[in-house]
């Protein structure tokens, strides 16, 4: 058994204990929060350790890896202090504000052959994971541009500050929901060399950016235009999807579905034909043991927890998260407007009686 805590208990930090409290191979040792009233609840109903110190739970409790699903500003100093003890990490996204930070806990878990993993959960949505084998595959031939979009109803109208609308603490939109599909494009293609034409605009929020537009280049020609708004009310829930042109044809992905169109000059994939194809998510998913809010948030647990008793390799690593970081940062720097206000002072490693401070719920 994987012995782990969870610190935040927010709504992915909630999410994440259903699921490891479900997982056969975890044993829930610890739960943290700075909220004692959710604590209590938790405490009363489950029979979970609570703590109200993520340094007392990290001494006190028997831990093989910990799960971080607090605010973006608070991901870093709580990661180190994990390393620290030679405790494997799952991190909600973003991992870092600052790129320089996460590269530098990247090289510290890998020096430590530690297992950790970032809360991109869109690589393990089926049809996401279909995308990547056909781009590998070359299924569509060079590919020459992709649209990257998100889109959600977070933002709908001015409202009082919380860490998701003040930019030192959350990272603002751009964070919080462009790193989804800019996260999907490194995933297929690496890190992108330049940014270009960024905007991070303030619509309802007064210290940080609600919708976020920009392109990516590669070298080689390879460019991607970024559309993200989360201040759309046409949209039920968050709406993640990617268009990709390519010399053999043309690819559409969302969570629900593919649809791929291939040249009948072309080399056609198994399973597929020339023209229009369409694919759904349900085809394309394995079966998880336990479903909540969707396979892919399962299917990313359960390939942490995997990794940590097999010592294997594991998708979403900090390295790769690193690589999202820069680019977030990429769209900052290239929107010179906003780059002053950004930088926040340092949070320095967590230390007791400071937790609550720093915590807070994702």
């Amino acid at each position: 058994m994987i012995r782990v805590g969870v610190v935040g208990m927010g709504k992915m930090g909630l999410s994440h204990l259903s699921v490891l409290g479900a997982h056969p191979g975890v044993e829930v040792t610890g739960i943290c929060d700075n909220a004692k009233y959710v604590l209590d609840v938790l405490g009363k109903y489950t029979g979970f350790a609570t703590f109200t110190d993520y340094e007392r739970m990290l001494a006190a409790a028997p831990l093989d890896a910990v799960l971080i699903a607090t605010p973006s500003a608070a991901h870093g100093p709580m990661v180190r202090a994990a390393l620290n003890r030679g405790l494997h990490v799952f991190c909600e996204k973003p991992f870092c504000l600052d790129p320089a930070e996460g590269a530098a806990l990247a090289a510290m878990a890998d020096a430590k052959r530690l297992v950790c993993q970032v809360g991109y959960h869109n690589r393990f949505i089926g049809a996401f994971r279909e995308v990547k084998r056909l781009i590998d595959a070359n299924a569509i031939g060079r590919v020459t541009h992709v649209l990257a979009e998100a889109y959600g109803a977070v933002v709908t109208k001015p409202k009082g500050a919380s860490w998701r609308t003040q930019r030192a603490q959350g990272g603002g939109c751009l964070y919080d929901y462009a790193a989804h599909p800019i996260n999907l494009v490194t995933w297929l293609f690496g890190a992108p060399q330049a940014v270009a034409g960024a905007a991070l605009v303030p619509v309802f929020s007064a210290e940080t950016d609600d919708q976020v537009y920009g392109t990516l280049r590669w070298d080689g020609g390879l460019t991607a235009q970024v559309s993200v708004d989360w201040t759309d009310t046409s949209v039920r829930k968050m709406t993640t999807r990617l268009t990709l042109w390519g010399t053999g044809g043309r690819l559409y992905a969302d969570r629900q579905e593919i649809q791929l169109f291939l040249r009948d000059d072309g080399p056609i994939p198994d399973g597929y034909t020339p023209g229009w194809n369409v694919r759904y998510t349900t085809e394309l998913s394995d079966p998880v043991d336990f479903y909540l809010r969707g396979e892919e948030y399962s299917a990313q647990i359960d390939g942490w927890i995997a990794a940590i008793a097999a010592g294997g390799a594991r998708e979403n690593d900090f390295a790769s998260a690193v690589e999202t970081d820069r680019t977030l940062e990429m769209f900052i720097l290239n929107d010179g407007a906003v780059e002053a206000s950004f930088r926040a002072p340092a949070v320095a490693a967590p230390k007791p009686g400071l937790v609550g401070k720093l915590m807070g719920r994702r």
